[in-house]
């Protein structure tokens, strides 16, 4: 009161009334100087997932971001030394919406807030692998990984990059390109029996050509059975069967003339029938044959080559004289009805995977590309073939 009488109402930077707002309002609050832009901009739609999350402030330093996805997932990132801008270093995904949270402040420490969203497009052109063998399958000794594109691959690196085939126990596994579409997996030497293995496909988002984009991201497994290896011997007409290192059986067979030799080499079991149609029409032969109901027959290769029951040539042929248009036969019955022929205890022995060697032939090698011959490949020729 004694300081407020002696300078009475004079002096308007302390007086009753001053300088404040009329009325006796409180002051308005500071605000921060800092600015923040984020990158992709709010509500954006059709962001491009190629391209990082930015956010950047001006008249401030950065403290913290965070950029989520729907299921809360935290995206990586990376902020600048002068706390200026922060980039994402972790990969987006396609078709997903992204929240953004980042917070800054100024020189006199007032802080200032975003809170956006956004959704990444989904790829016009995409992309898909389908694999051999299946989910839970059982398969033989001998069966690569194999994986056939739907569209050509012209980065092969990043796709063979974002695949992987992991075995248990651990062996090195190698992938093969066998054409633009194709990426074949192997071993050096044939799966031990019992073996896990898991081909894992993170082809989400990988750019596989030109704006084609991968779909696929998961996990196959298959186990490795018995070990069993057959070696078709068509000068001697035998086929003998080794099951888990001792010789389980011995057949005697019929081979391709000598106007339609079997190929020479290491062949896998991919497909099994018990009875299926054969057409020479479909191999290029004309019309040399038709039978509706081959037994037991299992494929060899993409081009027609299989082993199979056979009931229509005489007993005496059978070790005896090769007169087949390429296939190996064994003696069999019509309908594939008896178990006690050599075509169907041959068959009942048999899963896919297992491997059979054809020698004394006649002819060349098959080629490694048609079926699943990757084993008539030596190692050295097939990690040449991988684009990593």
């Amino acid at each position: 009161m004694l300081l407020a009488a002696c300078n009475g109402g004079g002096n308007a930077r302390t007086g009753g009334g001053g300088s404040g707002p009329a009325g006796g309002a409180s002051p308005s609050p500071k605000t921060s100087a800092a600015r923040i832009t984020v990158s992709p901009a709010d509500g954006t739609a059709n962001a491009p997932f190629t391209s990082p999350v930015t956010v950047t402030v001006t008249g401030g330093t950065l403290g913290t971001v965070t950029v989520t996805d729907a299921s809360g997932q935290r995206i990586a990132g990376q902020l600048a030394p002068d706390g200026r801008s922060w980039t994402s270093t972790a990969p987006l995904s396609s078709g997903t919406r992204y929240t953004v949270a980042a917070g800054a402040a100024d020189g006199e420490k007032l802080a200032v807030a975003a809170d956006t969203s956004f959704a990444t497009a989904t790829p016009a052109t995409t992309f898909v692998g389908r694999f051999t063998p299946e989910d839970g399958s059982t398969v033989g000794v001998g069966m690569p990984v194999s994986i056939t594109f739907n569209k050509p691959i012209t980065d092969r690196k990043a796709v063979e990059r974002a695949i992987s085939v992991v075995a248990d126990p651990g062996v090195e596994v190698v992938g093969h390109w066998f054409s633009a579409t194709r990426l074949d997996f192997r071993p050096q030497q044939y799966w031990a029996k019992g073996t896990k293995v898991t081909l894992k496909l993170r082809l989400k988002d990988v750019e596989g050509a030109k704006g084609v984009f991968g779909t696929q991201s998961k996990d196959v497994s298959f186990t490795v059975g018995r070990a069993q290896t057959s070696v078709a011997d068509l000068a001697a007409g035998t086929l003998t069967v080794t099951t888990d290192g001792r010789v389980g059986a011995v057949y005697k067979v019929i081979g391709g003339s000598p106007q339609h030799r079997t190929w020479a080499g290491k062949m896998v079991i991919s497909e099994r029938f018990d009875q299926t149609k054969m057409d020479s029409a479909t191999v290029g032969l004309g019309d040399e044959y038709n039978i509706p109901d081959v037994p037991h027959a299992q494929r060899l290769t993409t081009s027609g080559t299989f082993i199979h029951g056979n009931y229509w040539s005489p007993a005496s042929a059978y070790g005896h004289a090769n007169t087949s248009h390429g296939c190996i036969a064994l003696r069999d019955v019509k309908g594939a009805g008896d178990p006690g022929t050599d075509g169907a205890k041959f068959y009942a022995s048999s899963m896919a995977g297992d491997v059979v060697e054809v020698v004394n032939s006649g002819d060349r090698t098959v080629d490694p590309a048609n079926g699943l011959g990757a084993w008539n490949l030596s190692w050295a020729d097939w990690k040449a073939g991988s684009a990593l």
